[in-house]
This record gives C-alpha cells, sequence and structure tokens, in this order.
C-alpha cells in the first residue's frame, strides 16, 4: 500500500470521484447503506465479472445460479439463523454508543472512549418482514443474511439439470443483508453488501482426492495459524502444500486459487494473508475456516472467507425439508450426502475497497500538487480508455474517435478547462452574430 490514508480519508476520495455515496445523503443519510457513482459501479462490474468469468465460465467442474433476496423461512430455521444468527448487543455506560460484541469479549473489553459495556443482549441480525397483505406470523419472511443456503436448496434440481458429477462446485453473486448493531469502517461493516460465493461439493470419503492442488503447492503465502495466535505470534510465509496439514486439500486449493486471484487483480502480496480459525471462533457447521486478510490502515481485516462445511447444511434441508436431496454414488451403490469440502466466499464491496487501498497512489512526477493516481489492474478499471483533445481545433475528430471507441469500450472524452471556457467564448460569439443578423434583418 504505496499511500498510507485512513478509512474515512478513502470514503471523502470515493465520494468525491464518483466511486460511493452515503445513501440518501439529502436525508441525512441511512448509516450501513451505500451507493455506487458512476465510477464505483463500473469498477464494482468489473470486479464481479472477473470472478464470474475465473470461477463459473472459465471451468467445466463450476455452475452458476441467481437465487431469490426473500425465500422461504423454513430455510433459515433449518440452517440455525433463526435461531443462532446473533451478536451481542452492548451498550457503553459513559458515552452511551451501541456496539456488538463476540461472546469471548464480553466482560473482557472496553469501549474506545475507556467506559465499561452494558450488555442488552442477544440480537438476531436478520432483516424480517411479511410476505402479502396480512401481517402475521404466518407470513413472516427474511432478506437473506448470505448467499449460501439458496445453493443448498436448490441443489438437487442443479445437479440434475446440470447432469453434474462429484466433485463439482456451484457459485452465485448477489446481494445480503445484515442488520449489524454497530456498521462502521465505510463499506467494510455494513447493512447491504454483495457476496460471491461457492459451494465446493465432494465424495465425503474423497475430501484430500485434489489433483488440481499441485499447480499451487509451491506457492508460498503468509500465514497465520491458529497456534501462533494463541501463543501471540506473528504470521510465517509457507508453502501452500504445508496447508494441507491443518485442512483438507480441496480447502487449500481453493484458498490458492483465491489468494492468486487477488494478485492477479493487482493487489500485492506482502499485503495478503492465510488466518487459520481458532477452535473458539468455528462456527456450528465447520470443519476448518480460514480467511484471507488484507493489511488495511486500520489493521489486517478478512475480504475473503473459506469453510469446510461438512456436510451440515444437505443434512439439514433434508431433515427438515423431508425431501430427499442426496445423490447416489455409482461406486458404492449406496446413497450419499456431498461434503462441502471448501466454501470460497467473500463480499464485493470488500474486495473492492482493498483493491482501492492497493492501488491507492501519490504521483511522485507532481509532489507540490499532491496529485492521487488509482494503479488499479485494467480488468478492472472503471474507464479502459481516454480520450483527451489539447486543442480544439481537432475536436471534431477527436469525437469521431471517441464515438468509435465506446463502441467496445467503457471510454471517457474529457477536455480542458481552458477548452471549456474557449468553446464557451465561440458559442457567445456566434449567438452575438446571430442576434446581430436578426437586427439586421429587421
Amino acid at each position: 500500500m504505496p499511500a498510507k490514508i485512513s478509512i474515512d480519508d478513502m470514503a471523502t476520495f470515493c465520494k468525491k470521484k464518483g466511486f460511493v455515496y452515503q445513501d440518501s445523503e439529502i436525508y441525512g443519510s441511512l448509516a450501513g447503506f451505500w451507493d455506487f457513482g458512476h465510477l464505483g459501479v463500473e469498477m464494482k462490474n468489473n470486479v464481479i465479472a472477473s470472478w464470474w468469468k475465473r470461477f463459473i465460465q472459465d471451468r467445466d467442474d463450476v455452475v452458476g445460479m441467481d437465487g431469490s433476496i426473500i425465500t422461504h423461512k423454513k430455510i433459515w430455521e433449518a440452517s440455525g439463523h433463526v435461531d443462532s444468527f446473533t451478536d451481542v448487543y452492548a451498550k457503553c455506560r459513559k458515552c452511551k454508543k451501541p456496539n456488538k460484541l463476540d461472546k469471548n469479549e464480553v466482560g473482557k473489553v472496553k469501549c474506545e472512549c475507556g467506559g465499561d459495556y452494558e450488555i442488552i443482549g442477544d440480537m438476531n441480525l436478520m432483516f424480517k418482514t411479511h410476505v402479502g397483505p396480512v401481517q402475521d406470523s404466518a407470513n413472516i419472511a427474511y432478506l437473506r443474511p448470505e448467499t449460501a443456503q439458496l445453493i443448498f436448496a436448490d441443489f438437487k434440481l442443479i445437479q440434475e439439470s446440470a447432469r453434474l458429477k462429484l466433485p463439482f462446485g456451484i457459485g452465485q453473486v448477489g446481494k445480503a443483508f445484515r442488520n449489524e448493531i454497530s456498521p462502521r469502517d465505510f463499506l467494510f461493516r455494513s447493512r447491504e453488501f454483495e457476496q460471491m460465493e461457492i459451494e465446493f461439493f465432494v465424495h465425503p470419503k474423497k475430501i484430500n482426492d485434489c489433483l488440481l492442488i499441485k499447480d499451487y503447492e509451491k506457492m508460498k503465502v503468509q500465514l497465520l495459524t491458529a497456534e501462533a495466535q494463541e501463543k501471540g505470534k506473528e504470521h510465517m510465509t509457507i508453502a501452500v502444500k504445508d496447508i494441507t496439514k491443518l485442512t483438507n486439500k480441496w480447502h487449500a486449493y481453493w484458498l490458492a486459487e483465491f489468494m492468486q486471484w487477488f494478485i492477479d487483480m493487482g493487489i500485492e502480496p506482502k499485503n495478503l494473508r492465510i488466518r487459520e480459525h481458532m477452535k473458539k471462533e468455528l462456527a456450528h457447521y465447520a470443519g476448518a475456516c480460514f480467511d484471507i486478510e488484507y493489511n488495511f490502515p486500520f489493521g489486517w481485516k478478512e475480504i475473503h472467507g473459506n469453510a469446510d462445511r461438512t456436510n451440515f447444511d444437505l443434512t439439514q434441508h433434508i431433515k427438515v425439508s423431508k425431501k430427499d436431496i442426496s445423490l447416489f454414488d455409482e461406486e458404492s451403490k449406496q446413497k450419499i450426502v456431498p461434503y462441502v469440502a471448501s466454501e470460497p466466499s467473500q463480499g464485493v464491496d470488500r474486495a473492492f475497497l482493498a483493491l482501492l487501498f492497493d492501488a491507492y497512489n501519490h504521483d511522485p512526477n507532481n509532489k507540490e500538487r499532491d496529485w492521487v493516481v488509482l494503479k488499479l489492474n485494467p480488468k478492472i478499471a472503471p474507464v479502459k480508455v481516454g480520450v483527451f483533445p489539447l486543442v480544439n481545433k481537432v475536436g471534431d475528430k477527436a469525437r469521431e474517435v471517441f464515438s468509435l471507441l465506446k463502441k467496445d469500450f467503457v471510454s471517457q472524452y474529457v477536455i480542458s478547462q481552458a477548452q471549456l471556457e474557449e468553446d464557451m467564448q465561440e458559442q457567445m460569439r456566434m449567438a452575438f452574430l446571430t442576434v446581430l443578423q436578426l437586427i439586421l434583418i429587421l
């Protein structure tokens, strides 16, 4: 990260340059909701397009889907979200600021003002709504807090129609909603965000049958193990093959795949690391879990999560729905419930933010003006071609070039302030001559 700026500075920069704005600002804004401007939406769409091309379209073992935002409430009962998707709601006794705490932080941390926290209770983070004209308990529905469950609910339909054989993945990109107690740090923790997620299914007895790991075995990554965290140590540099000592080979492979994707998108490898979750952090469904973290100005923070989800979700949906969504294994002649060896999951917004921080530079050739240059990878840059006519007399030709380019590229036509003033003077002159001619005619 060549230029160190704060998260607030980045929010100001994004607003000024047309990347991101606070939602409904003219009405005082709504915390945790953001709108993407003319440059932001182009860059965000490019990030999504890169992800979709690489992990869905370019692979023969992964297919895509697009699930509904509002779904049957039993999906969230089966997944455990209705009962367990909670944060500890706390309020500072001194400054009265609300916050959320992890369960292991209760009684151990103080507010940033130095005050002690009063525990209000557990708060479910799902947004609740009603389907239909009658608002009663029978019509309760939820805005999805994640995209994963739609993949599990449609698993058998997709497997049969796409004729998929294990191992295979199902991925999607879409909105998710979490009623965060204390949204903060700009795009990093918001209430509405977009996820890119894959569930990769394997035979439960073949979670280490991954030939693709050979492509990454020698790749060097920074890893912070659970053991190192418990002992207060820093991350170390290891080969990807050593991660297979901590989890299954498919899991290690997908971690490496996404580390490489971030690097290919332009992030410096030194600003990325993999962090193993400690046992007390593991979700109830996880056999193992790792985060890919980025070194933000406010510390190392998660931009990608990757869990070994076992076969918990499919088993739960079979149990609650009473529907058989298992697969028949030709080799053993038995029905099996596929195992999710890896769930690569990440927020589009967090990836967007990390890419901006890594690209943010001060132009060394213009130190007096302190110009900012975004050194974005061309794949994700919001504008691909710029047309900058230096003098007015080539303006018409420049416009012709611009018209040709914009058919195939996102292009921008920019004239200088001096040219703009010259154009206005020319327009005023022509208007004066027109008026003069009318006077003479009359």
